[in-house]
C-alpha cells in the first residue's frame, strides 16, 4: 500500500514549492486570489534575495509549530534566495520524518525585499484502533504484545509494512509459512483525520517438516545427526514431544550442530557443503543437506601453558583426555570451560573470575593432532555488592540469608550457583527463570565483581480444594497454605493484604471430611530460620481425626478418634557436606477406640504414641518442582520408651493396658536421583524402604504406624498413624498383607523408574509427563521378606502444579502381579490425585 505520493518537480503557481512536495492540481487564477498568495512567477536562472519577515505553519494539529521550524531552519530575520535548492534539501528532510501527507512552502505576502513564508502540512492520518481478524484470542494478545501499535501514532508506509512482517513473522514460528496478512483501513467515524487498522490474516495450513535426508555420510548414521538436530525434527516416532515446524532461526544452528556431531567422532574438516528446504506438498517440507565428512583425527600431544595455580597433571586428570584417542573437540571444549567439574569450574571456584582458556592446534601431522592449551590465570576476584531485584513481596532478609555469597568472599561460581538452588527450594520464587537468568556478575576494575540477583516471585500460597477416592469412600477437602507467611506482622494493620507475608514461613489449616464417616482438621506451623541468623527450622503441628462406620450405618456404633501434637527441630550440617540436614523432633498422639473393628488389632480402648524421630537427609536436587539433577536422600528413625522392659507386670489379655502406651522402633529409607538425559528428558530412578520393630515379642507388633502399600498413596483420608504408600497399578491398600482381619503391614520395599518431560515450565503453571516403572511388596515379618519378590507395574501419567492449587495428577497403571488376598487388585487401574504429589 502506497500511502504518499512523491513529485521531484518544483510546483510554480504560488510562489514555489518544495521538490518533495505531493502532487497537487495546479491552481486555478481565482484559487490562488481566494487563498491571498502572491501570483508571482521566479525565473530559476536568476533568483532573487529577501529578507523573511515572518514565517508561520499551517494546516497540523498534533505537532508542534516550534518543531517543524526547527526541522526547516528557517527563522524570522534570516536572508534566503529564491529558488534555493537548500530550501528544497530543507523539505525533503522534512518529508523524510513520515509526519505528513503533502508539504508544500508558499508565501502570503512580498513588500520589496521582505518575503512572507507559510508551511502547509497535510499530517499523516491517526491511527484509533488496530484489530486482528482471523486470529484467536490467545494470537491477538500475542499479537498486541509484539506489534504495540499506539493509539494516536501515524499511519505511514512504514508502520503498516514493519507491522505486516511482525505478523508473518510470529505465524512463521508457529508453523504457518504461507500466512497472509491483507491491510484494510476504515475511517474513524468517531475521531477526526484517524482511521481503524485491520489486518485480515489467512493463516493456511501449519507446515510441518516430513523428512530429513543426508547424503555424504558414511561414518555418523542418520539417526545421529537427525538427534543431533535440536529444533529441526521431522515426523517419526520418537519426536512425539518435539515440535516438527521449521524455524528459519534456529536451522542455522542445527547445522552447526550436525558439524559439532562429527567433531564429537574426530571428523573437524566435516562441512556441510549443500543443504535445500523444498515442499513436498502444500503442507509438508523436505530438507535435504550434503555432507563431506573429511578424515577422522587423533590426540596426539597435549600440552598446557600458563597455568601456576593447577600442576599439570591435575589438569590432565580433570580433561580425562589420553593419547591416541578420538580428536573429540566437543568432549574437550566441555571439560575445559562447560561442565561443572571442567577445568574453567575449578579456578573459578578459587576466585578466578578474570580467568580465559584457550586450546590451540599447533600442529597436525596425517591423522594426529596436538593441542596446546594456554591459560590466563589473571588475579582473584572477591564479591563487592550483592544486589538483590524483583522481590515486591518478600522481605530482602529473607532473599539475603540463603545466599552463599557474601561481601568480601572470594568469588565463587559454585557458590554463586548454590545460592540460585537454595532460593528454588523456597518456592516462591519461578524457578526456571531463576535457573536461566538469575543473576549477572559485574566485574569492577578494583579487582572486585558484583552480582545481582533477580528473583521472579510467584505465589504459591494455595486454596486447596482437592479430593481422593479409596476405601470405597470420597473424601473432600479444603485448606490454606500459606508458603511465605510473616507471623511478626499479624498485629500490624497495613499488613494484610490479604496476609501478612514476607518473612518465608509457612501455615496450613487443613480440613477433611465425609459427612458422619470421616472428620479431620490440622493446622501446621513452620519457621525455616528460627532466630534468623542459621538455617534451623523449627516446626509444630496439631491434628484431630474423627473416622466412624456412618458410612455403613446410618446410627453411629463405632469410632477411632486421635488427637495430636508434634514440635521438631531441623538444623542443616557441615559434615560430610552442607546438603545434608538432621532433624529431630517429638509427638505424642492419643487414640479413643469405641467398638471398632476395622482392620485393627483390638476394639475398645485408648492408647499413646509417644515418639521421638529422628531424620538424616541430603538433598541437592537443582528444583524442587521439576528437578533436572541432584538427588534425595533420608533414613529415618522413630523411637518409643520401651515401655514393655520397664514394666514386666503388663496383663497382655486386657487391651486396655497391653496398649495404653504404644511401643516400636520404625525406620524408613527414601532416595531419589534425578539424571537430566537428551534435551529435557529426566530419568527418575528411586528407592523406599520401611521396617516396623518391636522391643518384646510378647508384647508384638504396634497397631500404629503400620504402612499401607498400593495405590496412588492418598486412601481419600489420611489414618494418623499409618503411612500411605503409593504403588500405582494396584487397587489402594491391596498389596498390604493382614493378620486376623487387620493391617499387618510392618516391612517394605519400592523401586521406581520414572521417564519425565516437561510440557509446560511457567511461573502460573507447570505441567510434565512421564512413563513409569515400579515394583514392590509388602510383608509381615522380617523373616517372610524378600527384597526381590514384588509386584510389578507399568503406566504413564501426567502431573500439572499449579500455585494456588498445588498438585494435580492423573496415572493410568497396569498392575502384573496376582495378590492372593485381594483378588483383582491389579490390572489396569487409574488413579488421581489431587493436592499432594504421590510418594
Amino acid at each position: 500500500m502506497n500511502l504518499f505520493k512523491f513529485n521531484p518537480t518544483y510546483i510554480i503557481c504560488l510562489l514555489f514549492t518544495s521538490a518533495l512536495t505531493a502532487v497537487s492540481t495546479p491552481l486555478s487564477a481565482q484559487e490562488i486570489a481566494d487563498s491571498g498568495m502572491v501570483n508571482i512567477t521566479f525565473d530559476p536562472a536568476k533568483p532573487k534575495q529577501f529578507v523573511v519577515a515572518d514565517i508561520t505553519v499551517s494546516g497540523i494539529k498534533y505537532l508542534n509549530p516550534e518543531q517543524i521550524l526547527s526541522f526547516i531552519g528557517i527563522v524570522k530575520g534570516d536572508t534566503i534566495m529564491i529558488p534555493n535548492e537548500d530550501l528544497s534539501f530543507a523539505l525533503k528532510k522534512l518529508w523524510a520524518r513520515r509526519y505528513f501527507s503533502d508539504i508544500a512552502l508558499s508565501a502570503t505576502k512580498i513588500d520589496g525585499d521582505k518575503i512572507y513564508l507559510n508551511i502547509q502540512l497535510s499530517e499523516l492520518p491517526r491511527v484509533s484502533s488496530g484489530t486482528f481478524k482471523g486470529a484467536k484470542k490467545g494470537e491477538r494478545e500475542d499479537l498486541n504484545d509484539k506489534l504495540r501499535i499506539r493509539r494516536g501514532s501515524e499511519l505511514s508506509d512504514y508502520l503498516v509494512k514493519v507491522s505486516v512482517d511482525a505478523i508473518k513473522s510470529y505465524y512463521d514460528e508457529k508453523g504457518y509459512r504461507k500466512a497472509e496478512v491483507n491491510v484494510m483501513l476504515e475511517n474513524d467515524t468517531v475521531v477526526p483525520n484517524a482511521v481503524k487498522i485491520i489486518f485480515d490474516i489467512k493463516k493456511h495450513e501449519k507446515i510441518k517438516i516430513k523428512k530429513i535426508e543426508f547424503e555424504g555420510n558414511k561414518h555418523v548414521k542418520d539417526r545421529k545427526l537427525r538427534k543431533a538436530m535440536k529444533k529441526t525434527k521431522d515426523k517419526r516416532l520418537w519426536n512425539l514431544f518435539s515440535s516438527k515446524k521449521f524455524n528459519k532461526e534456529e536451522y542455522p544452528k542445527d547445522k552447526e550442530n550436525l558439524i559439532s556431531a562429527y567433531n564429537e567422532k574426530g571428523y573437524r574438516d566435516a562441512t556441510i557443503v549443500f543443504d535445500s528446504v523444498y515442499y513436498v506438498s502444500d503442507s509438508k517440507l523436505g530438507i535435504k543437506i550434503r555432507i563431506d565428512e573429511g578424515q577422522r583425527y587423533y590426540f596426539r600431544n597435549i600440552t598446557w601453558v600458563g597455568n601456576s595455580i593447577i600442576s599439570v597433571d591435575a589438569l590432565n586428570t580433570i580433561l580425562g583426555i589420553k593419547k591416541g584417542e578420538v580428536y573429540d573437540v566437543v568432549a574437550m571444549n566441555k571439560m575445559l570451560s562447560q561442565d561443572q567439574t571442567s577445568v574453567s569450574r575449578q579456578y573459578m571456584d578459587q576466585g578466578y573470575l578474570y580467568f580465559r582458556i584457550q586450546p590451540v592446534e599447533v600442529n597436525i601431522v596425517g591423522d594426529s593432532v596436538d593441542v596446546e592449551i594456554r591459560i590466563m590465570e589473571g588475579e582473584q576476584a572477591t564479591f563487592n555488592r550483592i544486589n538483590i531485584t524483583g522481590n515486591d513481596k518478600t522481605n530482602e532478609h529473607v532473599i539475603r540469608r540463603e545466599l552463599w555469597t557474601r561481601p568480601g568472599y572470594l568469588f565463587n561460581m559454585s557458590e554463586l550457583e548454590r545460592s540460585l538452588r537454595e532460593l528454588a527450594q523456597s518456592q516462591n520464587y519461578d524457578a526456571e527463570k531463576l535457573m536461566t537468568d538469575g543473576y549477572k556478575v559485574s566485574p569492577n576494575s578494583d579487582g572486585t565483581a558484583d552480582v545481582s540477583y533477580n528473583v521472579t516471585e510467584k505465589s504459591s500460597d494455595q486454596v486447596e480444594l482437592s479430593g481422593g477416592y479409596g476405601g470405597n469412600t470420597f473424601i473432600a477437602t479444603i485448606g490454606l497454605r500459606f508458603s511465605n507467611f510473616s507471623i511478626g506482622r499479624m498485629f500490624k494493620k497495613n499488613a494484610w493484604r490479604p496476609i501478612p507475608a514476607g518473612d518465608g514461613q509457612s501455615m496450613a489449616l487443613r480440613f477433611q471430611t465425609n459427612g458422619s464417616y470421616y472428620t479431620a482438621t490440622s493446622l501446621s506451623f513452620v519457621e525455616p530460620w528460627l532466630g534468623g541468623k542459621k538455617p534451623t527450622s523449627l516446626s509444630v503441628s496439631a491434628f484431630y481425626t474423627r473416622e466412624t462406620d456412618g458410612y455403613y450405618y446410618r446410627s453411629v456404633t463405632q469410632s477411632l478418634e486421635t488427637f495430636g501434637l508434634s514440635a521438631g527441630i531441623g538444623r542443616r550440617l557441615k559434615v560430610p557436606d552442607s546438603y545434608f540436614t538432621l532433624y529431630t523432633g517429638i509427638s505424642l498422639q492419643h487414640y479413643v477406640l469405641n467398638n471398632w473393628q476395622y482392620y485393627f488389632i483390638f476394639k475398645d480402648g485408648r492408647s499413646n504414641n509417644f515418639n521421638l524421630n529422628f531424620t538424616l537427609g541430603r538433598n541437592s536436587v537443582d528444583q524442587p518442582i521439576y528437578p533436572r539433577r541432584g538427588s534425595d536422600f533420608s533414613l529415618g528413625l522413630q523411637i518409643t520408651p520401651p515401655y514393655s522392659l520397664l514394666n514386666p507386670n503388663i496383663d497382655y489379655s486386657n487391651d486396655s493396658e497391653h496398649y495404653r502406651w504404644i511401643e516400636y522402633h520404625k525406620w524408613t529409607f527414601k532416595s531419589a536421583v534425578y539424571t537430566k538425559l537428551v534435551g529435557n528428558f529426566v530419568l527418575m530412578t528411586a528407592a523406599h524402604f520401611g521396617f516396623l520393630g518391636m522391643y518384646n515379642s510378647e508384647w508384638g507388633y504396634s497397631p500404629f504406624e503400620g504402612f499401607l502399600l498400593g495405590g496412588d498413596g492418598m486412601s481419600g483420608f489420611n489414618r494418623y498413624g499409618q503411612d500411605n504408600i503409593a504403588l500405582r497399578g494396584y487397587a489402594n491398600s491391596s498389596i498390604t498383607p493382614m493378620d486376623q482381619n487387620a493391617y499387618a503391614g510392618h516391612i517394605y520395599d519400592k523401586f521406581t523408574i520414572e521417564l519425565r518431560h516437561p510440557i509446560i515450565m511457567e511461573a502460573q503453571a507447570n505441567i510434565f509427563a512421564h512413563i513409569f516403572f515400579e515394583g514392590g511388596n509388602a510383608w509381615k515379618s522380617f523373616d517372610e521378606f524378600n527384597p526381590f519378590a514384588i509386584k510389578r507395574s507399568v503406566g504413564v501419567g501426567v502431573r500439572l502444579m499449579l500455585p494456588i492449587v498445588g498438585t494435580l495428577g492423573i496415572d493410568w497403571g497396569y498392575g502384573f502381579d496376582n495378590v492372593p488376598h485381594y483378588p483383582n487388585a491389579g490390572g489396569s487401574q487409574i488413579h488421581f490425585t489431587f493436592g499432594m504429589p504421590m510418594q
